[in-house]
């Protein structure tokens, strides 16, 4: 196994991912050696294509940070690309039906558990010359619970076979709810998808900001502008004595 945090979450560990959504590859190279076990790349909600993604991917290829990426939707020609790029994680937003995450395992799967067609891609300069044989046990798959509609199929989520991990969106939630963190009503929706998910044998994913709820152990932490911004805001509170860097010594 080469996908270090499907063999991490086995081991019962937690994993940080941390979130890109600039094209930019030396911000992903940063990024990816920073000592995130994974890069959520953001392709619902940025203007990156697949080709940005596959650069940047490239660019990371001797980084430990494992990319995943937030597929636009659960159809055969995104995940498809999303696979062939190098991504070894698929994650799906907006799960409100078995339909969805069913079609995001198949898409992502070689027969004769899916229907990923061979075609070409940078996988195999990436993950070996046997990439073909391995992607199955490699290629993870992540289901989001972002609305009441999905939190109440949770359990038949989590059944999918091939599912890895089913991540309980916060901010979402509260907005398709109309609830706060919080509330109680709210809270009994995170804790049946986290309750239902375990049952299930699978893991349960959510915002960094929760790394100490119980139960939970796959986390995406912010983007990259956020810790350029903290990153600025610790070197000006920084004494300004000593000796300065030799240019390009930085990582």
């Amino acid at each position: 196994m080469y996908n270090t945090v499907k063999q991490k979450l086995q081991d019962g560990q937690r994993v940080v991912g941390g979130t890109i959504q600039t094209p930019d590859p030396d911000i992903y190279r940063a990024m990816a050696h920073a000592g995130f076990d994974f890069l959520w790349i953001e392709m619902q909600h940025s203007p990156l294509t697949f080709q940005d993604v596959a650069r940047m991917i490239w660019a990371g290829r001797d980084a430990p940070a494992i990319p995943f990426i937030r597929v636009p939707d659960a159809t055969e020609g995104d995940i498809q690309k999303a696979t062939d790029v190098g991504a070894l994680g698929i994650i799906v937003p907006m799960v409100t039906s078995v339909a969805k995450v069913e079609a995001a395992v198949k898409f992502a799967s070689y027969p004769p558990r899916g229907v990923r067609s061979l075609g070409g891609g940078q996988y195999g300069a990436l993950w070996g010359s046997d990439y073909r044989q391995t992607a199955n046990d490699n290629i993870m798959v992540v289901g989001m619970i972002e609305s009441p509609e999905g939190a109440e199929i949770a359990d038949q989520i989590a059944a999918v076979d091939g599912v890895d991990v089913v991540f309980v969106a916060a901010t979402d939630l509260g907005s398709f709810s109309g609830l706060k963190q919080g509330d109680a009503e709210y809270e009994a929706m995170a804790a049946r998808v986290r309750d239902e998910t375990l049952a299930a044998g699978r893991k349960v994913g959510g915002p960094f900001a929760w790394k100490d709820r119980e139960g939970y152990s796959f986390f995406q932490a912010p983007p990259a502008e956020v810790f350029v911004r903290r990153g600025a805001k610790a070197l000006l509170a920084e004494a300004t004595a000593g000796i300065a860097q030799t240019e390009g010594a930085e990582r």
